[in-house]
């Protein structure tokens, strides 16, 4: 697994007193505060992040939005920034989508989420001092970010072109893109762990689907929230051709896509 993508426990343990490390709780200001936090953490909690009111755009933020909040947050462009949900991840995997299409260049996902830190690691429940910084983002431009709007995706559909629904069954079955094939983003997820399935397991999970390296693929889901961590994870295994449908089926259902209904088997 790419460390570069994804670290382990293990990994963020042994840096949690690297200053150039900076550790996101993307849960709720209240778990952060009642529940603990990794040491270390700030505090960007999902709903911060994220615009459910511009659907031309999905539900990012905007470049100077996010930026306001990761200046808040304490963070400069050139830090390592790691993040964790409690929630295996896909909120912390929209964080680092998110970061990472506004230009921050070391972004990575915690290996697991909050619960599985707290079974091997202190957490701690104390208030953190921030220096707030004047952070500027940098976002990437079309050709460089993996994001794709309907006409890309309309075009993908006349080439050879995965389409992977990360949804559950009977949202797929209500309504699909055509061909698609569907990988609950949760498969990638060991239940017992918390953690993602080891690297090998997951290749073979993948290649069962069809989802292999040398196809092109492209992820949708309802509004890109668990679209992020399937992302995340193929980043991770080495898979380069991977688009992000950031209007997802929301937006494809507005513009009158064309789409499957009903149970396929699997």
């Amino acid at each position: 697994m790419d460390e570069t993508v994804v670290v382990s426990p293990d990994w963020l343990a042994s840096r949690l007193d690297d200053p150039t490390v900076c550790i996101v709780d993307v849960r709720d200001a209240w778990e952060y505060d009642g529940i603990g936090h990794i040491p270390g953490a700030v505090s960007i909690p999902f709903d911060s992040y994220r615009d459910e009111s511009d659907v031309d755009r999905g539900t990012l933020p905007g470049a100077e939005a996010f930026a306001d909040l990761l200046g808040a947050a304490g963070i400069e462009p050139d830090d390592t920034i790691v993040a964790y949900d409690d929630t295996h991840g896909v909120f912390a995997a929209r964080f680092v989508l998110t970061a990472l299409e506004y230009g921050h260049d070391d972004v990575r996902l915690l290996d697991g989420d909050y619960s599985a830190w707290n079974r091997e690691y202190e957490t701690t429940s104390d208030a953190l001092e921030i220096e707030p910084t004047d952070y500027e983002p940098d976002p990437l431009a079309p050709e460089e970010s993996p994001l794709v709007g309907y006409d890309a995706v309309a075009d993908a559909l006349e080439r050879d072109a995965l389409f992977v629904d990360t949804r559950e069954k009977d949202e797929f079955e209500e309504a699909r893109l055509p061909g698609a094939v569907r990988f609950d983003w949760r498969e990638a997820v060991d239940d017992e762990t918390r953690r993602l399935k080891p690297e090998a397991e997951l290749e073979d999970l993948l290649a069962d689907h069809g989802i292999t390296p040398d196809r092109e693929i492209v992820l949708y889901c309802n509004t890109a929230r668990r679209i992020s961590h399937t992302y995340v994870v193929l980043q991770a295994l080495g898979y380069e051709n991977v688009a992000f449908y950031e209007g997802s089926l929301t937006e494809w259902l507005e513009n009158d896509g064309a789409v499957e209904r009903g149970p396929v088997d699997e």
